[in-house]
């Protein structure tokens, strides 16, 4: 049902892009934001690991240097029947984590000096199976692709409001104009969020499973979700925040519409109703 969802919100992301497209130039404007659409799905593709780790400071390290999160890792990605991915810590009191990569042949694992140090050996398992569950899922990829086509579109709709027509008038003339400009954009990043929190829930199921226990992952989510609204995490940016395990810029009420994360509450509650699992 999740993957089901996330293609169709895929599906009206992308027809609300090549909306713009021809609101912008007509079927020559659909061809061009095609194009577009492509250029950035390509950066977004080969390069967003590498600028994810480089916006949240993340470091290598070897097993040697982090031994308790290479073997976590190592037995989860045996487990899961993928290559051993790249790790990296996070130097941030923050508790957080997040996986990266286009597949699995290429993916990366970060969790922030903070959640190694406050969580417990199962508590950490479960949020590294949640995180190897998005590399197995290839959810970094879908996730990136909304990600680039919703801000895509939020740069098109500007650039289509601000483009001269033909006949030497403004865009910008046209109160229906200004709407689309308005709305547009808040739609995109409304489905953007729509598709990350799909991809949520599914990791949640999935890493329980692989871990064959979900309390750990629902126990470390109570404590992400104490910490969370305390401690920033720097570097996160509405870009890059659909990365991590919990959302770091967390907001409530209205704001969570906004959000790309399931509410915390409703991500335990599920974990505990899966089969073995005691409800709270």
């Amino acid at each position: 049902m999740n993957s089901m969802k996330t293609v169709f919100l895929l599906g009206l992301l992308t027809g609300l892009f090549l909306l713009v497209g021809y609101w912008l130039g007509g079927d020559q404007g659909v061809f061009l934001a095609l194009i577009f659409s492509a250029v950035m799905n390509f950066v977004s593709y080969f390069f967003s690991d590498k600028l994810a780790l480089a916006a949240y400071r993340a470091q290598p390290v070897t097993e040697a240097e982090a031994p308790k999160l290479y073997a976590i890792v190592q037995r989860l990605a045996s487990k899961a029947s993928i290559p051993m991915p790249r790790l990296y810590v996070v130097p941030s009191p923050a508790l957080n984590a997040f996986a990266t990569g286009r597949n699995p042949q290429h993916a990366a694992v970060a969790a922030t000096s903070g959640i190694l140090e406050a969580m417990s050996e199962e508590e950490l398992e479960g949020v590294l199976a949640h995180e190897i569950s998005h590399v197995v899922n290839r959810d970094i990829l879908t996730s990136s692709v909304a990600a680039t086509l919703a801000g895509a579109l939020t740069f098109l709709t500007r650039f289509a409001y601000m483009a001269p027509r033909g006949d030497g008038d403004r865009r910008g003339n046209n109160p229906m104009a200004l709407l689309f400009v308005i709305l547009a954009p808040i739609a995109a990043m409304l489905i953007q969020f729509a598709v990350s929190r799909s991809r949520e829930y599914g990791a949640d199921s999935s890493g329980a499973r692989l871990m064959g226990d979900p309390r750990p992952l629902a126990s470390a989510l109570e404590k992400l979700g104490a910490a969370s609204g305390r401690i920033p995490l720097e570097g996160a940016t509405p870009t890059n925040a659909h990365l991590c395990i919990v959302n770091p810029l967390s907001g409530g009420g209205l704001m969570s519409l906004f959000s790309t994360h399931p509410p915390l509450e409703q991500r335990i509650r599920r974990l505990l109703a899966m089969q073995g699992a005691p409800q709270r």
